[in-house]
């Protein structure tokens, strides 16, 4: 049997970005990722936003994380030439009743360290954003948008040139906790069982599952998996907007926004529908109700511009917004089995904040919390 100082479960974003983290610190790394590409679930499946950090309650992990995350994947994105665009956004107020939620979001992103955040009036807004309606917004100058692909792309093409190594279509199909480390059953077109001292569970919406599986390790650290799927239609036409566009957060979810990608395209979404098995299917009946929730600030909006472009499903550890929920990195002072790490509900803002994460994670693995 095989062996290897440190295994990655997951080729997402966050995996990859920890998989690079662990090489460049000299670990011997192997990713194991049981998709036939990099980063084609919950990485690829998300709005492509580089958020700024308004939403997270201060102090919590995805407060620290976003914010710092940001700033490292600007830095990261302008040295290896990776597109992307601050363009920035406007959260905006519909309704009188939400000037105080609004006015509590500034302060919120404040709080956070958040900096340029400024609430505008109706007559700023329409400056900015002729098509827009609103009763008052807040302009967040340092949110952005990233080719999704390129950066992925840059983590793994890091992680290889400091030595590590990438298996993919090589499901984990189960696993033991041993003396000295761990005993994986890997799957795919050459099955195999490899060890490992250190390991490192990436695996999205197959944390949990895994996690169940690895014998030694007790359930009851293993938090519930929740699916929160969010599907996303996109417009035909010129695009409205100049900058991304968020209503005020809605539960499960931060609300139909409004985002474009780096061609231009505009896409609203996404929606929160709890199901109970991944499903990407995109159903066309919901265009009513994204009609109806985006006409509250683009009242302009032409009939029948939305068609079905793609849906994600979250990782969720409760029925809850993501501002209302933390990331959980659980390490051995949680689950108490040494050189292991779970991450459990890299939902929003896993992106943004995915080189701050994958520092977090490597400092708690060497530091053997």
């Amino acid at each position: 049997m095989e062996s290897i100082d440190t295994i990655v479960i997951g080729a997402g974003v966050v995996g990859l970005a920890t998989a690079r983290e662990l090489a460049q610190r000299g670990h011997e790394v192997l990713i194991i990722e049981s998709e036939n590409a990099i980063g084609t679930v919950t990485t690829a499946r998300n709005s492509g936003v580089i958020h700024a950090g308004i939403y997270y309650k201060p102090g919590s992990m995805k407060a620290r994380v976003c914010v710092e995350g940001r700033k490292r994947l600007y830095a990261y994105a302008a040295e290896r030439g990776i597109p992307h665009k601050r363009c920035g956004k406007i959260i905006v107020a519909t309704a009188e009743d939400q000037l105080e939620k609004l006015a509590q979001l500034k302060l919120l992103g404040e709080q956070n360290g958040v900096a340029g955040l400024r609430l505008l009036t109706v007559d700023e807004v329409r400056a900015m954003e002729p098509e827009v309606f609103c009763v008052a917004a807040v302009h967040s100058p340092e949110t952005g948008i990233i080719d999704v692909h390129a950066y992925i792309l840059a983590l793994l093409g890091d992680a290889e040139a400091a030595g590590a190594t990438l298996a993919l279509q090589s499901p984990v199909l189960g696993g033991e906790i041993v003396e000295d480390g761990f005993v994986l059953n890997v799957g795919g077109a050459s099955p195999m069982r490899i060890g490992c001292k250190h390991l490192i569970n990436a695996a999205g919406l197959g944390a949990q599952e895994f996690a169940h599986g690895l014998k030694g390790l007790d359930p009851a650290t293993i938090p519930p998996l929740i699916f929160g799927k969010g599907s996303y239609f996109s417009m035909t036409g010129k695009p409205p907007f100049s900058m991304l566009i968020y209503p005020m957060p809605g539960i499960g979810s931060l609300g139909l926004h409004a985002t474009c990608d780096l061609t231009g395209r505009v896409r609203f979404g996404p929606d929160i529908e709890w199901v109970d098995k991944i499903d990407y299917q995109v159903n066309s009946e919901r265009i009513p109700l994204f009609e109806n929730a985006i006409r509250n600030y683009w009242p302009k909006m032409p009939h029948g511009v939305l068609q079905p472009d793609y849906a994600g499903v979250r990782p969720k550890i409760a029925r809850a917004s993501p501002y209302d929920t933390d990331f959980v990195i659980q390490t051995p002072c949680e689950h108490h089995v040494p050189g292991l790490i779970n991450l459990y509900g890299i939902e929003s803002p896993g992106l943004t904040s995915s080189l701050a994460l994958a520092e977090d994670v490597v400092e708690r693995m060497d530091g053997g919390d």
